[in-house]
């Protein structure tokens, strides 16, 4: 099987050569690697240039991490596609574990496996919160680490590219389309990624548009917005506005009205599950 890898990447330069040397080592497949590159003006592009030819990429101005991904899985032609941001690393291994298993299991569309959360210095300090497949539990919770997964190239030719509107949570809406289709996932019990969690970090760094886009998504994706991701949104809302600290006994009391005004706007209503939320979470 041949195995397509692809980075999309702006200014990682910090990190994206420990990215690349993960890659680099791989076995077990035919591998092509490419990076798009959104026109980096760090030590990216002097980075890039030290692992060709062997690496493939592209340094332009693009339109984001999500155009540059959907860029990469139309120029490979692997059978199998891995998406590994520019600040992420692969473990030893990881690919050869991932095609004896797509290998043993042909019928199986999609595979992800488990992975640790890395600091700026690769440190492993927390193990990421993967759980075994089941699409209504991944509707509560994304269970799945991105650089973790790989699937068919068939996936993205029966169900399309990743949906270029997102800017944060393209690679959870992704999973949860493939789901809502019936695509068949499965979980490989073997440790293949490190994510990089850091401040700096896209995802941290702007938590109230995060979850603010993963509610249109699910507006958009299923109709309705589960409970628990309303309230998720409500406590960034709080925790941007107010620390525990100086909002003392009332932090409680803010996160219920807004996670009202929550469901207001993306469900036009207040379920009576959520209500018996607030009502527990205002108790505590």
């Amino acid at each position: 099987m041949k195995v397509s890898i692809v980075t999309p990447s702006y200014n990682q330069g910090q990190f994206i050569e420990r990215t690349l040397q993960s890659v680099a080592s791989q076995g077990g497949a035919e591998i092509e690697h490419v990076v798009f590159d959104g026109g980096s003006t760090d030590n990216t592009v002097a980075v890039l240039e030290r692992f060709t030819p062997a690496l493939r990429w592209v340094s332009k101005k693009d339109n984001g991490q999500t155009d540059a991904v959907n860029k990469g899985i139309r120029a490979t032609d692997g059978e199998i596609i891995g998406w590994l941001n520019s600040d992420d690393v692969y473990y030893p291994g990881a690919i050869a574990r991932v095609v004896t298993f797509f290998e043993q299991n042909p019928d199986v569309d999609v595979v992800y496996g488990l992975a640790d959360h890395i600091d700026l210095e690769d440190r492993a300090f927390e193990e990421y919160p993967t759980e075994p497949w089941n699409f209504e539990r991944l509707k509560e919770t994304c269970f799945i680490c991105q650089p973790a997964l790989f699937f068919r190239r068939r996936v993205v030719q029966q169900h399309g590219l990743l949906d270029e509107s997102l800017n944060y949570c393209m690679d959870y809406a992704y999973w949860l389309r493939l789901g809502k289709a019936g695509v068949r996932f499965a979980l490989l019990r073997e440790k293949l990624a490190g994510s990089r969690l850091y401040a700096d970090n896209k995802t941290l760094g702007a938590r109230v548009k995060v979850h603010a886009e993963i509610n249109d998504m699910f507006r958009k994706l299923f109709g309705k917005v589960p409970d628990r991701w309303l309230f998720n949104y409500a406590h960034a809302v709080v925790e941007q506005q107010h620390s525990r600290e100086s909002a003392g006994n009332s932090f409680s009391l803010r996160v219920g009205k807004a996670s009202v005004a929550a469901a207001l706007k993306w469900n036009r209503g207040i379920s009576t599950g959520m209500m018996k939320s607030i009502y527990s979470w205002i108790r505590k």
